[in-house]
């Protein structure tokens, strides 16, 4: 176990834990295992695993919605923001993201920043149907859909087809450009 890691590799093996065995299975042994490092190794970035699973939250939401919002915000055209919103959807860890929900169940602190993620995320995609179809009700209504497909995706102990998803998010993008959201009910 000569190998060296460094803060983001510990990180990124952490989402890769979550992803492979869940919640459940992220503890400190199988991190450093996986880098083929020792725990003092671990010590010499993290103080104690509490503040390393908050630093790995705090990554999570950095990496995986903050950054990712940001670049998607440079997309000028409402409806290529939307389809590059789907790529991103189709290539997030969606194992990782299952277990961060699920470790959202019993841990205050990260149903908090749970909470915050779907909130940006479900505002990227308002603020996007928005200026495609110029109606509030219609945005929310395909932003609260699309955020509830995708949280579905993640959670279903169905097999994830990343075709299929994908399907079904540009159909939902198709519905948003046709107006078929006008006669939702409020």
């Amino acid at each position: 176990m000569a190998t060296v890691a460094n803060r983001e590799a510990y990180f990124e093996t952490g989402l890769e834990v979550l992803a492979d065995v869940g919640y459940g299975g992220l503890k400190l042994a199988e991190v450093c295992n996986r880098l083929g490092v020792t725990t003092g190794s671990f010590y010499h970035y993290f103080t104690s695993w509490p503040a390393y699973t908050r630093d790995l939250v705090s990554y999570w939401v950095q990496d995986r919605t903050v950054r990712l919002i940001g670049a998607i915000r440079e997309v000028s055209d409402p409806r290529r923001r939307i389809e590059a919103i789907i790529e991103v959807g189709l290539s997030l860890p969606h194992g990782a993201e299952a277990a961060i929900r699920s470790w959202a169940s019993v841990d205050p602190y990260v149903l908090g920043v749970q909470t915050e993620v779907d909130k940006a995320r479900y505002k990227i995609l308002y603020d996007s149907a928005l200026e495609i179809v110029g109606d509030e009700r219609q945005a929310e209504v395909y932003a609260a859909w699309a955020v509830y497909v995708f949280v579905g995706y993640e959670q279903a102990t169905l097999p994830r087809e990343p075709g299929m998803f994908g399907w079904i998010a540009r159909y939902m993008l198709d519905a948003l450009d046709s107006g078929s959201f006008a006669s939702v009910p409020h």
